[in-house]
């Protein structure tokens, strides 16, 4: 019986990454139409933090202010921090760059999960993830062989891995004494709370004339309501239940899900390399998803 509940929650693992893995169609798609990045990531968690009273406890605060606390540094990290230093670090640094050393989340994750004891590091584990990062490297570059360093955007795109190493190892704690949605409600508000002193810097500037696009507003309500509230509060039960390092690795597919999505929604064309890649990613996922014996 456990052994069945664990194949659904790996499916529901690949469902969430494959959802997160065409958000970034849809936020090129906002981009063009005039948003910024911190207005697109405002506007997405307004939404979700509306959306989710309709499911979540009506209560206001944790048990604790230690949790409370902990909830304000997890919406932080894995909400505006997240979001603001892969955005920003696209303006500096070229994509296959940012989406390289952004997609080591996994890799990070795991060894931090490690070096504070939360998680242990089996071998199909360690030869899973090195496999699906050589796979992912392949998806990413897509066949180029240059790789031109920035050292601003780059160390914002480790940063954004960074902050989702540090979101993944802690939120299991949170779920453990909350309700996921109630938690995830409180990692939108915070969220938006933290990406708010950006604003000084970079006023808004997106107006109603541009929100009222049929197109714009459907990218918005995708992006807010099922990859953001939906898929934050499926993907919190799936880290507690498959453990910090498992859940972790399927953020390797995440590029998979992007070609596959560009290839059918913007024309983008396949190359044999980003093939071969995306089945060694694929490879190595099933193999860290093996329980060593």
């Amino acid at each position: 019986m456990e052994r069945n509940s664990k194949f659904w929650y790996h499916v529901l693992a690949a469902g969430v990454v494959g959802v997160w893995g065409t958000t970034f169609i849809s936020t090129k798609v906002l981009l063009t139409h005039g948003l910024h990045p911190t207005e697109i990531f405002v506007l997405r968690f307004i939404i979700a933090y509306i959306g989710i009273w309709f499911i979540s406890p009506k209560r206001l605060f944790c048990n604790s202010w230690k949790d409370e606390l902990m909830l304000m540094f997890l919406g932080a990290t894995g909400g505006a921090l997240y979001f603001w230093t892969e955005n920003t670090a696209l303006m500096y640094s070229q994509a296959c760059n940012v989406a390289f050393l952004v997609c080591t989340t996994p890799l990070l994750t795991s060894l931090l999960a490690y070096f504070l004891g939360k998680d242990k590091m089996t071998r199909n584990l360690a030869i899973g993830s090195a496999v699906a990062l050589v796979g992912m490297a392949m998806v990413v570059f897509n066949g180029q062989h240059e790789l031109h360093l920035s050292p601003k955007g780059d160390l914002l795109a480790i940063g954004a891995a960074l902050c989702w190493a540090f979101y993944s190892n802690f939120m299991p704690d949170i779920l453990d004494r909350y309700e996921s949605s109630f938690a995830t409600r409180k990692i939108f508000i915070y969220g938006l709370i933290a990406i708010m002193p950006v604003f000084i810097f970079r006023p808004w500037s997106a107006g109603m004339e541009v929100l009222s696009e049929p197109v714009v507003a459907s990218n918005l309500l995708f992006l807010a309501i099922v990859a953001s509230l939906a898929c934050f509060a499926l993907w919190n039960p799936v880290m507690k239940h498959l453990g910090i390092m498992a859940s972790s690795n399927y953020l390797y597919l995440n590029p998979v899900f992007t070609l596959i999505g560009s290839i059918l929604v913007l024309g983008e064309k396949v190359t044999i390399v980003s093939g071969i890649g995306s089945a060694i990613i694929l490879a190595g996922v099933i193999i860290a998803g093996r329980n060593s014996k």
